[in-house]
């Protein structure tokens, strides 16, 4: 039997399809594949360099291979697989697959610096895990920039993907796709079409969460929120170091689909709302941050914890929880409603001033602030309701007003339901207009008003009061009785041309119980003075005149204070007579007063004012000195005093209105001073002494109006004044003097006053 040979290779359809399926594998395989350079870890070296100058191919490194992407070179799609590594430096890849991104990983390792990634038809960056494993991959990215053309980066669970320095952008999709996996951005930008970044649920059954964190970075989602989690499953993000999140549709972070978000912002400056869906939950923790934006609960369940000084501005939707801790401070924008509201050491700022907000709280609990203001002229303000629960004890930081209310009702600011909390006012009182107020309760503690049966004159009233009343103490502080001025001119015989100088320091306690006026003054000053004698009936005069500035420092206790600057020329003339030891002693002068003042209100800020204003002081003493044994002397002396201060009016910028009359003081006082001449071998005379004086205040009006309320700044009465001293005779020509006086009485104390000077005669 013969066969032809057409015969012998004829096909049968059983032989047909068992070649066909050898070779089917061949055609499964993408036509890249059969073009793509595979390097493979079990085979010769399992290790590959690609440079410049080499054909852009796509490249595919298996089972442990290494494959290394150095300087200058470009390529195509590269992929690592099964333990492989990947290094791409200082390279290009640019993929046009549009199944596959420009750079996959599956369990391998890929560390990409200095390198442009794009995809201009997939992903840009796959860091991926072979199905059914709980390792995966992980990709450092170091200065580089990766742009896809759907997403930027890929990262499933058990994979991590490192950015330093470096830029994602996903031109049609999100920026970052987190499915389960880890991303650490460290000044990096991270950019989507949609969201920044998407966080969700790798398969059904791996449900390990994503966790994004954000050092120093910024995530931009174009056309959606910053961050989005979406689907069944917590997420974790971590904003740190000046990180941003910018949602061009407003929102920085949403939770849809069931998803919940566990953030931490620590050191960030935060922009924008965070939107909580159905069924999704939210714990935000801020942490030293600012966030400027709203919390919107719709459905699902809010917590939001404040630390360390943060500040949030705006509202709180629906939120479940609120924890203020640490001086952190929630900014309100609108009424607003809470659930439970845990203080410690924090603030709620009920909006700005002039802006009225009633907040509702569920539950009350902790210590802390909450910063409030009102309008008294309305009786309207903020306003704090706690429907169920309260404890602890609170603060109200109640915003301070120059203007007077415009009734005497009380004003209702915080009610309880159960009286559990206890609330007081931050300085105890609240400056408004002319008087401080201070908080009542009533209702058995559920209920906070403001008193004005309480008032008191405000720190405001007290400012104002204290410098239109210093004036007088300043000026009489300056003039002082001739051995003070100038020492003891018996010396040189009042003979002599002279040329003398005085420095000085008073410190005077005043107080008014009629007023409620207090406050403590410090004056430190000089003179500058010059005289010659002038021939006239049997004793001899002194015709002089000086000039000379101090400074005053008012203490007005609660944090406020005064500066009177004043600045007077005067003249004087001095009579003494040898043979019979009579003086006289004259002295007038002009004053010229600028006047400033610092009021420390309850809440907190300051009011300033200033004006200037002229006066006119003087003074007319009579003595003897009369002479005893041994050296000794006694000096009896009566001194009339009286100063005359211009009317003046002026506004603290916090719309207080103050006027003082024209005023004055008349002060007569009456002592005698006790001492000795010491002949020193020198021939020098050293002159200590002791004096003592009574003083009295006869002037009893000086009125200032406040904010058209009046008030007699009346400070008549007496004092006793007590000093001692010490003159010296250096020489013919110098002389120097000392001494230090204290003196105390009802309305006016002087603890101590001190001069030193010196004479020199030509």
């Amino acid at each position: 039997m013969t066969f032809s040979a057409s015969h012998c290779f004829r096909y049968s359809r059983l032989s047909t399809f068992v070649k066909l399926m050898a070779v089917a594998p061949l055609y499964l395989l993408s036509q890249q594949a059969f073009s793509a350079v595979i390097v493979d870890g079990g085979i010769g070296s399992g290790k590959l360099d690609v440079g410049p100058g080499t054909a852009a191919q796509e490249y595919i490194a298996r089972n442990n291979a290494t494959l290394n992407v150095t300087t200058g070179a470009v390529v195509k799609r590269l992929q690592a697989t099964t333990g492989s590594t990947l290094n791409v430096t200082a390279a290009t890849v640019t993929s046009a697959d549009s199944t596959q991104p420009a750079i996959s990983l599956s369990n391998s390792t890929a560390t990409i610096s200095n390198a442009q990634v794009t995809s201009h038809n997939n992903g840009g960056l796959n860091v991926a895990r072979q199905v059914d494993t709980t390792t995966g991959s992980y990709a450092q990215v170091n200065s580089s920039g990766i742009t896809g053309a759907t997403y930027g980066a890929n990262v499933t669970s058990h994979s991590v993907l490192e950015l330093n320095n470096s830029v994602l952008t996903g031109k049609s999709r999100e920026g970052l796709r987190l499915l389960g996996g880890s991303a650490i951005a460290t000044g990096s930008e991270i950019t989507g079409a949609t969201s920044g970044v998407r966080m969700g649920r790798d398969t059904l059954t791996a449900s390990e969460s994503p966790h994004l964190t954000l050092d120093g970075s910024r995530v931009i989602g174009l056309n959606g929120p910053a961050i989005n989690v979406d689907g069944p499953i917590t997420a974790e993000i971590d904003i740190l170091n000046g990180s941003t999140l910018n949602g061009q549709n407003g929102n920085m972070l949403e939770l849809t689909g069931g998803g919940n978000a566990n953030m931490r912002v620590n050191n960030s400056a935060l922009a924008g709302n965070i939107q909580v869906g159905a069924g999704s939950a939210l714990d935000l923790s801020l942490d030293g941050a600012f966030m400027n934006g709203d919390v919107i609960n719709t459905g699902g369940n809010a917590s939001v914890g404040l630390n360390n000084g943060s500040i949030l501005t705006g509202r709180l939707e629906n939120v479940d929880k609120l924890a203020i801790n640490s001086d952190a401070t929630w900014v309100m924008v609108d009424h607003q409603q809470v659930g439970d509201l845990s203080l410690s050491g924090g603030n709620v700022k009920f909006g700005e001033t002039g802006t009225f907000y009633q907040l509702d709280v569920a539950n009350l609990s902790g210590n802390g602030t909450f910063i409030m203001s009102a309008d008294f002229a309305t009786l309207t303000g903020d306003f704090l309701n706690v429907t169920g629960t309260s404890s602890g004890d609170h603060k109200l930081l109640i915003a301070s007003s120059g203007a007077d209310p415009l009734s005497d009702d009380r004003l209702h600011v915080v009610h309880t339901a159960d009286g559990g909390a206890q609330f007081s006012l931050i300085g105890d009182r609240v400056d408004v207009g002319t008087y401080s107020y201070s908080l009542i309760n009533e209702n058995a503690g559920q209920d906070w008003l403001l008193d004005p049966d309480s008032k008191v004159i405000s720190p405001s009233t007290n400012s104002v009061l204290a410098l239109f009343n210093a004036a007088p103490t300043v000026l009489l502080g300056e003039m002082t009785t001739l051995r003070t001025r100038m020492g003891e001119l018996r010396f040189s015989e009042g003979q002599s041309a002279g040329f003398w100088t005085r420095a000085y320091g008073n410190k005077y306690e005043v107080s008014n119980d009629k007023t409620g006026l207090g406050y403590s003054q410090s004056q430190r000053g000089f003179a500058l003075g010059a005289d010659a004698p002038v021939s006239g009936g049997d004793g001899q005069w002194l015709i002089g005149a000086m000039v000379g500035h101090s400074t005053s420092d008012l203490d007005l206790n609660r944090g406020s204070s005064a500066t009177i600057n004043s600045y007077y020329v005067g003249g004087y003339a001095t009579w003494l007579d040898a043979e019979s030891g009579f003086y006289f002693d004259g002295v007038l002068k002009f004053n010229r007063l600028h006047n400033e003042s610092d009021v420390a209100m309850s809440d907190g800020k300051k009011a300033k004012g200033n004006y200037t204003q002229n006066a006119v002081g003087a003074s007319a003493e009579v003595g003897r000195h009369i002479t005893l044994d041994d050296g000794f002397f006694v000096e009896p002396y009566g001194q009339l005093a009286a100063v005359i201060t211009q009317a003046q009016s002026y506004t603290l910028d916090n719309g207080l209105d103050a006027k003082g009359d024209r005023s004055s003081t008349v002060i007569g006082e009456l002592g005698t001073t006790v001492g000795r001449n010491i002949q020193l071998e020198s021939g020098g005379v050293l002159q200590p002494y002791l004096k003592a004086a009574v003083a009295h205040e006869f002037d009893q009006s000086n009125k200032v109006f406040v904010n058209d309320n009046s008030f007699n700044n009346d400070l008549s009465g007496s004092r006793l004044k007590l000093g001692a001293g010490v003159a010296m005779s250096v020489s013919q020509n110098l002389k120097l003097h000392a001494d230090l006086e204290h003196s105390t009485g009802k309305n006016i104390k002087q603890p101590y006053g001190v001069n030193l000077g010196l004479r020199y005669d030509f």
